[in-house]
């Protein structure tokens, strides 16, 4: 089709079969699906054209007057409403009294000429409008019922205008899109006066499935029920059966008006209670929707309308809000797994994040899963389909996620779907060489010789290991540095799956979950195990907040560089500190608190992501905070404490044992569990922690090779290789070529996906499956979720979406998306913890255990039902939180 845009270009009128989706620059989102829609068999679209956004530039754009205005828009804020609406309002009038030249005009009177009698529909088309990867829908002015050729061309001006909407310059500025990168075309199409109308998607635009097509379909225009003016039916379709419909009561319809324009009309009572449209015409819709949907090669929202016993095609337009479906190779029935919301990193990856994580997962011989949305979700189609792994599946998911394993369940109990589920061979027993009998050996002579000196030996093989890494890799480059961070991945598969590691970490908790069950059983003590979890032996995480405590000490007495660090960028935090007062013994403090902890930051797992060392100042609000609210020596004090709670707990829960009949035995049994505890439950933290020190080191490296190849010109900056897999990233060093295009498209890919919320669990069809809690038992109004550390406390929410934005201050609660280990220095600074996403046994319940903090996870969509600063309570015994 490219020569219908070479022949196209520069015009200012184009009809709708001279348009396809290659001149959207010159037709926007809604003028490009017009047109393709022409090319769709059977489907009728009411005649039209486009005035161009050739037509816009020589009106609106050429004109100085207005060009000046719409300069002056850069300087606003999206939360400056006052200003916003006085500066569009003076563009909007600015535009709608410009002149149209005779040319243009004389090219709109042609194509009005040659359509014949109106009335017309003039609805503005912007070029960031009905997009794939973003939907403008309803920031422009739609005119219906237009009469006249002066009424069209003054229609035209005002769609013009409405690019300026205050709407619409608060989205775009919010947005970052830049007010003159977005021009707007106009349609002018035949109007037409259905007896019924409605939208059509042909996916369910509630649940994401594919195979389901939702159809809306109400009396009169479409516009009604857009608007909320009138209620609509809801039928939804499978395979040409209406699997469910919703008949609602319809008072009003939208006419149009005799003298122009449209207006509310009652509707009388015998069709008030009437089906929209009949069973038949709802399959033969659905057909027609699929058909356009093939035609688009994406689910499309669709809008129609019923005249005289056939369907038109008023518009059709991309969903742009369904999560993205894994890729499947058969026919069968699959479930996929939100690998992030087990690993507390549910953001989208950068390819070479994905890349260098699935590298690991090849070296253990087990597959990171399948990549959609730029995330990891993995194929559990075998172990639902196995009765022993869909039983340990479940129990160790409610560990991690209730209300993933909740949704598990959900899919579990439609017999229809299950009966046609993919099996497989499951990955629950890949233990590495030699299986599960050399973990389990480990396991039982650890448990039974609970040696403290052996969580030590493990740290001290790994660090060796580490240092090794730094030795070797240093001045590597070229193929041999990729070849290196190969071979070291085979060092780091040997750790992961070292059976006496291993058995370290499940050691610790087993002894928790025994405990756990064991003093409730015996003493009706709930969570026992959290108490005595605290200050707990070798917990990199829990060190890492309370070691910053450390570093607020030196910064504390010296005000230059307290003042310094409020205000210092990325490369001058460290550098600035030189010359101040206090400055010398600040930065040693910050720079040892780094060698230690700088490979972590949020979202750790992905090697793209700038790490502490890269850019100290994440930790400055922290920092900051801990100056504020604590005296000298905090951390000593909080651990004492800590250290001093799980003795007291201990002492106190033998105690009561040894008065209960077979007493003795049972607190001998307990005593040495609650040692196991003390000894291993931190090392269960310490393997990620493992990971994160060679990334570090495998990223120096690699940026160190991509600044390479931006001093040669291969590469613009050297954060482009972010968007390369590994593998692509070798041969780009390897031949100095690359395709830049290949880079901004899966840049502009990687935004897109930041913008979805992955689900915890989606089917084959895109359909997603939330899981959900049994609130019956909670009190009135309160916010679902799983106690994961005990205790009740009230406090202020602090909304914390950014580790570089938290601001908090003692006695506040932290509400925030997921923690990763990253986090812990924050946990020091609050009294208790609400998660989106997480379970009993995920970072996050860890530490909040460890640090005696009330936390509740799995509360739905929390940082947008909880107020910042609304007064809470949290109670961490029974997971709900209250808003007071």
């Amino acid at each position: 089709m490219t020569g219908r845009r070479d022949d196209a270009m520069g015009a200012y009128v184009l009809g709708f079969h001279d348009i396809d989706k290659t001149l959207l620059p010159l037709v926007g989102g809604k003028g490009a699906n017009l047109g393709e829609l022409t090319a769709v068999e059977g489907a009728r679209v009411p005649p039209g054209f486009c005035v161009t956004t050739e037509a816009y530039r020589a009106v609106v754009e050429s004109d100085g007057t207005v060009a000046g205005l719409i300069d002056g828009l850069s300087g606003l804020r999206a939360d400056d409403r006052g200003g916003i609406a006085e500066a569009a309002a003076r563009i909007r009038t600015a535009v709608e009294t410009l002149p149209v030249p005779p040319e243009i005009e004389g090219d709109i009177l042609r194509h009005l000429d040659e359509l014949g009698d109106g009335p017309w529909a003039v609805r503005s088309s912007a070029t960031a409008e009905d997009l794939p990867s973003s939907s403008f829908a309803g920031q422009q002015d739609t005119y219906l019922n237009v009469s006249g050729v002066q009424a069209v061309l003054a229609n035209v001006r005002r769609c013009w205008a409405s690019l300026f909407t205050d709407r619409a310059v608060a989205y775009r500025i919010k947005s970052g899109f830049d007010h003159r990168a977005v021009r707007v075309s106009v349609v002018v199409q035949r109007m037409v006066f259905p007896e019924a109308a409605g939208i059509m998607f042909t996916a369910d635009p509630v649940t994401g499935n594919r195979n389901v097509v939702s159809i809306d379909a109400g009396f009169g225009l479409g516009e009604a029920f857009v608007s909320g003016v009138a209620n609509a039916d809801n039928y939804r379709v499978r395979a040409g059966e209406i699997i469910a419909r919703n008949v609602v009561t319809q008072t009003v319809e939208l006419r149009p008006s005799p003298g122009g324009g449209t207006e509310e009309r009652e509707i009388e009572p015998a069709r008030r209670h009437v089906q929209t449209l009949t069973d038949e015409q709802v399959v033969r819709l659905e057909r027609l929707g699929r058909r356009i949907e093939q035609h688009f090669g994406r689910p499309q929202d669709i809008e129609w309308g019923l005249v005289e016993g056939d369907f038109q095609i008023l518009q059709s337009r991309p969903v742009t809000t369904l999560y993205p479906v894994p890729t499947v190779t058969d026919t069968k029935n699959h479930v996929f797994m939100s690998y992030g919301h087990r690993q507390m990193m549910t953001d989208a990856f950068k390819p070479l994040g994905l890349s260098i994580f699935a590298l690991l997962h090849d070296r253990l011989g087990r597959s990171a899963g399948t990549v959609s949305g730029g995330r990891f979700y993995k194929d559990v189609s075998p172990e639902l389909s196995s009765p022993w792994a869909r039983a340990v599946t479940l129990k160790s998911l409610g560990q991690v996620d209730v209300l993933m394993a909740n949704a598990l369940r959900q899919v579990l109990a439609r017999k229809d779907f299950v009966r046609d589920l993919a099996h497989g061979r499951t990955s629950m027993l890949d233990f590495g060489e030699g299986g599960l009998l050399p973990m389990a050996r480990q396991y039982m002579k650890l448990s039974g010789s609970d040696d403290a000196g052996v969580v030590p030996e493990l740290i001290a093989e790994n660090e060796r290991t580490v240092e090794e890494l730094r030795k070797g890799i240093a001045g590597k480059s070229g193929d041999a540095l990729f070849a290196y961070i190969l071979d070291d991945h085979d060092v780091l598969a040997r750790l992961t799956f070292d059976p006496r590691s291993v058995a370290a970490a499940f050691v610790g908790i087993q002894a928790v979950n025994w405990v756990n069950k064991h003093m409730k059983a015996w003493l009706g003590v709930e969570n026992a195990a959290d108490a005595i979890a605290q200050s707990a032996d070798h917990n990199v995480v829990a060190a890492m907040g309370l070691d910053l405590l450390d570093v607020a000490d030196a910064i504390r007495p010296y005000p230059a560089v307290i003042e310094h660090l409020e205000r210092a960028g990325r490369d001058t935090l460290l550098t600035g500190l030189d010359g101040l007062e206090g400055g010398p013994e600040a930065r040693d403090a910050i720079e040892r608190y780094l060698r230690v902890y700088g490979m972590h930051c949020s979202g750790d797992i992905d090697i793209t992501r700038t790490r502490w060392s890269e850019d100290p100042t994440q930790l400055v609000p922290l920092l900051l905070s801990n100056v504020r609210n604590y005296a000298p020596g905090e951390r000593a004090r909080k651990a004492e404490r800590g250290r001093a709670e799980a003795e007291r707990t201990i002492a106190d829960l033998l105690e009561r044992l040894r008065a209960l009949p077979g007493g003795e035995r049972k607190a001998k049994k307990a005593a040495r569990r609650m040692s196991l505890i003390r000894h291993f439950i931190g090392y269960r933290e310490y393997s990620k922690h493992a990971l994160l020190q060679r990334y570090e080191l495998y990223k120096r490296a690699l940026l160190a090779e991509a600044a390479r190849l931006a001093e040669r010109g291969v590469v613009k900056e050297p954060e482009d290789v972010f968007f390369l897999s590994f593998d692509e990233f070798r041969e780009v060093a390897r031949t100095g070529r690359l395709d830049h295009a290949l880079i901004e498209e899966r840049r502009t890919a990687f935004e897109e996906y930041q913008k979805l919320t992955p689900p915890r669990v989606i089917t084959s069809e895109g359909e997603v499956i939330s899981g959900e809690y049994d609130t019956g038992a909670l009190p009135e109004g309160a916010l679902a979720g799983i106690a994961v550390s005990s205790g009740v406390v009230e406090g202020r929410a602090r909304i914390v979406l950014s580790m570089d934005e938290a601001t908090v201050e003692e006695g506040d609660i932290l509400v925030t998306v997921f923690t990763d280990p990253s986090w812990s220095p924050l946990f020091v600074s609050v009294k208790g913890v609400v998660m989106e996403v997480g379970g009993v046994m995920t970072h996050g319940a860890v530490v909040a255990r460890e640090y005696g903090l009330p936390a509740v996870v799995g509360v739905e969509n929390a940082t947008q039902r909880i107020e910042d600063g609304q007064l809470i309570r949290l109670n961490g015994s029974e997971g709900y939180v209250e808003l007071l």
